[in-house]
């Protein structure tokens, strides 16, 4: 069996965790869980992570899309965020200032061009496993959630840092459109954002946008689209999936499907605070479910890749049984090797469709 030689990640918090969970993400995941074991802030993830860069090097997850995220909540919101949308843009940069910090220090890599993919990705392959423990993680950079968009300069702002992706919102409702659990067209500025995104050159990254605007958007924009982390509502009943339906449309715009291994993205009826892997047997091989069914509708394994949201605000208690470390989703090779998948394809979802996506879209 041949491991795999680059896996491709395509949505990571890893801002959030240093910044918001105060993760150093240079130590190992033993140093971190042993560091939290006196955190009181009752979050159930603690100690529990799955995410660092010596984790990332072992499962040889070369490169990533790595997010900032900062919702707006005014005062009677329901929903955790900063009250204020400056407050958000001020996030943002700050989580852009510690991915600055990691560069200096040689442990990311920012990419933003085709040239630049090429290279990092070649770096990857043809390092051994030893090599790769010194080589940068190479990212690239989206927003998670629109709300820290205070205006169009602002947004080319944002582009110039290096910002290839954006999603309009992430839960409820948002400035800019309806997201997770909430219904609801883009609002009359997502309909603006789309345009400006269209003129820069942006991926639309269809995650958490509730059906209508998930409607509304596709309708409207014409540029490149993907779906950073995303699993289907088929297998696992949440208004979060895609329907067999929105995955047929995604198919037909030449996008890419990011797998997420968080449990309550993964099977039907999971409880929220309240189920645990163990309740449902949960494998990773339940991830290859999602696969087959996406390669079903597409008619080929060209439309489906890794997207893993892991440590995006859960751990160990809310991921496959087997999965203690990011690492472990390489099992994913003997996993599809045994349902048949040829290695091309393996390759395709492991690394090579969302590649190829951004060869054709990056400048």
């Amino acid at each position: 069996m041949i491991p795999p030689r680059l896996i491709f990640d395509a949505h990571l918090d890893i801002s959030m965790n240093a910044m918001e969970f105060n993760r150093d993400q240079r130590m190992t995941l033993e140093e971190i869980r042993r560091s939290e074991l006196l955190t009181s802030d009752g979050l159930p993830h603690r100690c529990r992570n799955t995410v660092c860069f010596p984790e990332l090097r072992r499962g040889r997850i070369g490169i990533i899309v790595a997010t900032q995220i900062a919702r707006y909540s005014h005062k009677f919101h329901k929903l955790p965020g900063w009250r204020s949308p400056e407050q958000a843009w001020a996030h943002t940069q700050g989580q852009l200032a510690y991915y600055r910090a990691m560069e200096d220090l040689g442990e990311l890599k920012q990419i933003r061009t085709r040239a630049e993919l090429e290279a990092h990705a070649e770096l990857w392959r043809s390092a051994d496993d030893s090599q790769t423990q010194k080589l940068p993680i190479g990212y690239l950079l989206s927003l998670e959630g629109a709300d820290s968009i205070l205006s169009w300069r602002h947004l080319e702002k944002s582009r110039a840092d290096g910002l290839i992706a954006l999603g309009p919102v992430h839960y409820g409702p948002g400035i800019y459109g309806h997201g997770t659990d909430d219904s609801g067209p883009l609002t009359a500025k997502g309909r603006e954002l789309l345009r400006e995104m269209e003129k820069l050159g942006l991926i639309l990254d269809v995650t958490h946008l509730c059906d209508e605007s998930f409607s509304d958007a596709i309708e409207r924009y014409n540029g490149p689209l993907w779906a950073s982390h995303h699993n289907c509502r088929a297998l696992a009943d949440w208004n979060r999936q895609l329907s067999d339906a929105q995955i047929s449309t995604l198919v037909k715009r030449g996008a890419v499907i990011g797998m997420a291994f968080d449990a309550i993205m993964m099977v039907h009826g999971w409880q929220h605070l309240r189920s645990r892997p163990a309740d449902f047997g949960l494998q990773i091989e339940k991830i290859c479910e999602h696969i087959d069914h996406i390669c079903q509708i597409a008619g080929n394994a060209l439309h489906v890749g890794i997207g893993t949201d892991l440590d995006g605000g859960f751990g160990t208690e809310q991921t496959p049984m087997d999965l203690d470390g990011i690492a472990d989703i390489a099992k994913l090779q003997g996993l599809l090797t045994e349902r048949g998948y040829c290695q091309a394809d393996i390759d395709s979802i492991f690394s090579g469709n969302f590649l190829r996506f951004l060869m054709a879209h990056l400048p």
